[in-house]
């Protein structure tokens, strides 16, 4: 059983991995399972039931027009952004959803799409599915758990053993290198005498079924996504959705622009692009734009800008931004095994922290490091982000969502700076710091995981949401 880098960094749309590009991934799964049990064309009604924090702050993260996009036969990595809102809002003001596009159904905005804001299922982020017939029966449902990053699984999935919430495919090819945990991963480089970039390349070689050549394409594809995500954040100007803050990312772009020799005198203004570039993508992803889930949305901005700062600011070459991207989705991989990666089971550490750990990793691998130096950057990246709540005010992916993303960014370079400068030996491991993220996680109150019923979400919401 192997994850993927492409498991990893998922080509999707803002403004929540877990709140948006999964519940969309549901609706199409659902619509496969209607297909295959040959009753697609007899459904006449459908009722979706959000639960825990995908009900709480599922209106702040579009979750209600995701799930009705997925069942409209709408997919997250080819989905129009800009069409997006309008054949959400179809559905709701002619009360007709067409199932996969082509089974048109009655629906009702108001009765069949519910919020159950005092319930939760098997895991934080919970939805269910329902179908019925033309009696008002209904003859199919699904519950469906929204684990981080886009996964979506069944419940009787999430309760079989696979690591402490870190569910994975099943039947997936074997692979050479197969690892769970930084100890074995490491062990392995040592062994083999690979990087870790090779080694995770090696692997997804393998499920390709060989094919180096898809596998170097799919990796560059990513990147041109986070690149024109970077670009496209840069340029766009007016307000976020329902706050009405302003976009700022188009202003501090204008600002560095019009006095580029400033960082002739100011060492520090290296440091003004890597937070721009996170911003931006940030600011493109509340805005339901398109992004890569890296590992998540709500830490989509902090790997893109890593990688701008090594491909701007270093000297950088087309294979270092595959080995780059590599080396993150390897330590990813670690987390989503071994812990989680959803803010609703434990708060933000689980996606800034560790987007964070990934970046620093994978930017000293660029940068030369060794396979342990890479492991104390990625340990370095998450220590200090352990505790971390995940409070986002109205439910909404941009305050303190966006500006975290920039801090995480120069952290992550502070984190590979200071790994480098080490010979790799370190007091706490990469798996230690990664087991301490989860349980700590799960100490965390709900109220600090996704849920906006504390924190900043409460206190600070008169002085930061129009």
């Amino acid at each position: 059983m192997a994850l993927s880098i492409f498991d990893i960094f998922k080509i999707g749309i803002g403004p929540s991995s877990s709140h948006t590009v999964g519940p969309m991934w549901a609706g199409h799964r659902f619509l496969n399972d209607l297909r295959e049990k040959g009753i697609l064309n007899s459904i006449t009604s459908v009722r979706v039931g959000l639960y825990g924090s995908l009900a709480l702050t599922g209106k702040g993260h579009n979750t209600d027009k995701a799930a009705l996009l997925g069942l409209a036969g709408y997919r997250p990595d080819n989905i129009d952004p800009d069409a997006a809102d309008q054949a959400f809002e179809d559905i709701v003001n002619k009360g007709v959803l067409k199932l996969a596009g082509e089974q048109e159904v009655s629906f009702n905005y108001d009765t069949q799409m519910i919020f159950h804001y005092g319930e939760e299922l098997e895991h934080p982020n919970g939805m269910r599915i329902y179908a019925a017939d033309q009696n008002g029966i209904v003859v199919y449902y699904k519950t469906y758990l929204s684990v981080g990053g886009g996964f979506i699984i069944c419940a009787d999935e999430f309760n079989a053993p696979a690591g402490q919430g870190g569910q994975v495919n099943s039947g997936a090819p074997t692979v050479p290198y197969e690892f769970k945990s930084a100890a074995e991963l490491l062990a392995l480089c040592t062994e083999h005498n690979l990087t870790i970039a090779e080694l995770a390349l090696a692997n997804e070689k393998a499920l390709a079924g060989g094919d180096m050549e898809a596998v170097n394409a799919k990796i560059d594809a990513i990147w041109d996504v986070m690149r024109n995500c970077i670009e496209r954040g840069l340029r766009m100007e007016g307000a976020l959705p329902v706050s009405n803050m302003q976009r700022r990312a188009s202003v501090m772009y204008k600002q560095l622009m019009a006095n580029p020799e400033a960082m002739l005198k100011d060492h520090f203004a290296i440091m003004d692009w890597v937070t721009l570039f996170a911003m931006a993508v940030n600011e493109e992803n509340a805005c339901g734009g398109r992004v890569v889930t890296a590992p998540t949305n709500g830490a989509a901005g902090i790997i893109p800008a890593v990688l701008a700062y090594y491909t701007r600011f270093n000297d950088s070459s087309e294979q270092g931004v595959r080995d780059f991207l590599a080396t993150a989705a390897a330590i990813g991989m670690l987390y989503k095994m071994n812990a989680t990666i959803s803010g609703a089971e434990a708060g933000c550490q689980a996606e800034v922290g560790s987007a964070c750990s990934m970046a620093a990793g994978a930017l000293a691998a660029v940068l030369g490091a060794t396979v342990h130096q890479v492991e104390n950057a990625a340990e370095i990246g998450m220590e200090h982000n352990l505790g971390m709540t995940c409070d986002p005010i109205d439910g909404l992916v941009q305050v303190p969502c966006i500006e975290r993303n920039g801090m995480a960014a120069i952290k992550a370079i502070t984190a590979t700076r200071m790994a480098m400068r080490g010979d790799g030996n370190h007091a706490v491991s990469l798996d230690s710091c990664i087991e301490t993220m989860y349980r700590t996680g799960l100490d965390l109150q709900s109220k600090y995981r996704e849920t906006s019923t504390g924190g900043l979400a409460v206190f600070a919401k008169p002085q930061c949401v129009a």
